[in-house]
């Protein structure tokens, strides 16, 4: 509700971003991670990613680092040869397999959001929504469904609830929306 006190809003410091190593065949998917990039900037809001330097992940952690606001990546030893070409931004933090990497985003982090992506991306935002689901989290979990990329996986979350498989409270635990401005947006508001 427009006007409501600033109580019901929550404060976000600092969002884990799961993004993959690639760019994706479209010019959208690279906007929308500059976009999303820019409002952490203007929000004054943290990065925790991934900690690779090509692909999205190397864009928004560039734009938020380059926009004065702290980046933090996490990274397994064993993938520091693939995710990272180039020089990273910010401070990388080396751990030794992706269970510790998650953990340490999951702990650094007062929200998630997922940009399109891969399996790993995939894998990673359902762990925190199983995370949360489960209790162990209340952080808000959100998607950037940037040209409908995750409108499947919300039409699949919509038919778990159908089937009996997923609570229908636990159903809110994903924010989704088509622009970074507008996911932010959704993800300050209590639920």
């Amino acid at each position: 509700m427009e006007g409501s006190s600033s109580s019901n809003i929550r404060h976000l410091r600092r969002i884990c971003v799961f993004c993959g190593s690639n760019f994706g065949r479209k010019d959208i998917f690279s906007h929308a991670t500059l976009e999303l990039g820019k409002e952490l900037v203007e929000r004054k809001i943290n990065l925790v990613y991934g900690g690779g330097s090509s692909g999205l992940m190397g864009l928004i952690s560039k734009t938020v680092h380059n926009g004065g606001c702290h980046v933090l990546g996490v990274i397994p030893t064993a993938l520091t040869p693939v995710e990272i070409c180039g020089q990273t931004m910010g401070e990388l933090k080396v751990v030794t397999g992706m269970h510790e990497r998650k953990a340490e985003m999951a702990r650094q982090a007062d929200a998630f959001i997922a940009l399109p992506g891969g399996y790993g991306t995939l894998e990673e935002v359902l762990e925190m929504i199983a995370w949360s689901q489960l209790g162990i989290h209340d952080k808000p979990v959100g998607l950037l469904n940037v040209d409908g990329y995750y409108d499947y996986l919300n039409a699949f979350f919509d038919k778990g609830v159908e089937e009996g498989f997923i609570k229908p409270a636990a159903r809110h635990i994903i924010v989704s929306a088509p622009t970074g401005k507008e996911l932010l947006r959704r993800m300050e508001v209590e639920m």
